[in-house]
């Protein structure tokens, strides 16, 4: 029996500004962090190192052919450390000079 990871990536995305991101890119993207009933709205700033649509399990009520994916862009950020955002339909992507 093989296994199925639970982490796969495709690189299609439906997302045009995602799409049209390059390795190098410096971008802006503004979002929403939610935690229980807090929402912070946040700012993240950095050069792009890759992006990918990782499919995952994470829906509590998944599609019919049980397949889930999720946009993410890994940034590298000013003080050299890589964080990963996902985007989501209240994200808000910008490219900066």
């Amino acid at each position: 029996m093989s296994q199925v990871p639970t982490t796969a990536t495709t690189e299609i995305t439906t997302r045009e500004a995602i799409n049209e991101l390059k390795p190098g890119d410096r971008i802006e993207v503004l979002h929403q962090v939610k935690v229980g009933q807090k929402i912070w709205n946040t700012k993240t700033v950095g050069t792009v190192v890759r992006f990918e649509r990782r499919r995952h399990g994470l829906h509590f009520r998944r599609n019919v052919d049980d397949k889930a994916f999720s946009d993410l862009v890994v940034l590298k950020l000013a003080d050299g450390s890589l964080t990963t955002v996902t985007m989501d339909e209240f994200s808000q992507l910008r490219r900066l000079g």
